[in-house]
């Protein structure tokens, strides 16, 4: 029960997304996906690596979901606004044997 409620509060603060300028890796869809990781994935740290079950919930349990998703969005923004400005890494391709 713990993983969906960290979930649904990345999801919450993912809605906050549309008041910054729109350079997240992989666009809106790419901020989902970071700040639902980000949340479960500190929602896990805090938790000890386990998942509690609905009737362990309390309170808190929402709140330790906020600062991973914060986190989450704030890696995929970053690295989107490295992306735009040093553009994707090219290849070198190795020449042809003869």
């Amino acid at each position: 029960m713990s993983l969906f409620i960290w979930i649904m509060m990345g999801i919450a603060v993912w809605h906050f997304a549309v008041f910054v300028p729109d350079r997240f890796w992989g666009g809106i869809v790419g901020a989902f996906v970071a700040s639902m990781i980000g949340a479960a994935a500190f929602g896990f740290v805090v938790e000890g690596f386990q998942i509690i079950g609905r009737h362990d919930v309390t309170i808190t349990t929402p709140l330790e979901g906020v600062p991973g998703a914060i986190l989450g969005l704030a890696a995929s923004w970053l690295y989107g606004r490295y992306l735009e400005l040093h553009g994707p890494r090219k290849r070198r391709r190795r020449p042809a044997r003869a």
